[in-house]
């Protein structure tokens, strides 16, 4: 039996405003919105590839960076490959994210979204 095509085509996120989630990754990554229910949003890129959705999790409690025992642990995080690291990290915090206090990597500035996720940005 061969295997199917398969197509990773959207990366979810759990928050407690959805809406509101994805307002921050439309204003930082300039994506549109592709689809808008109350608990269930979806952004994409204009230049195609794999979209962001963001849903509804009752009972949300945000991760921890980095976490210690006992801490919500982070499931996944965000790569974001940026051009000026220092210009992308103050557009992130206009947009509403926050640096984290702990940074492993001088070429790499973690930040934290609204809902408490991390994401990286980084340089090549």
């Amino acid at each position: 039996m061969s295997t199917p095509r398969l197509v990773l085509s959207t990366v979810n996120l759990s928050a407690p405003d959805p809406a509101a989630l994805a307002g921050f990754y439309r204003r930082l990554l300039g994506w549109r919105t592709a689809a808008a229910e109350p608990d269930w949003v979806v952004l994409r890129s204009p230049d195609g590839g794999v979209g962001l959705a963001f849903q509804t999790e009752p009972g949300y409690v945000p991760p921890v960076w980095p976490a210690g025992p006992g801490d919500p642990q982070m499931m996944m995080h965000l790569e974001i490959r940026v051009d000026d690291l220092a210009a992308a990290v103050a557009h992130a915090q206009e947009c509403g994210a926050h640096l984290a206090d702990h940074q492993p990597q001088d070429d790499v500035r973690v930040c934290l979204d609204p809902a408490g996720h991390p994401f990286c940005l980084w340089v090549e």
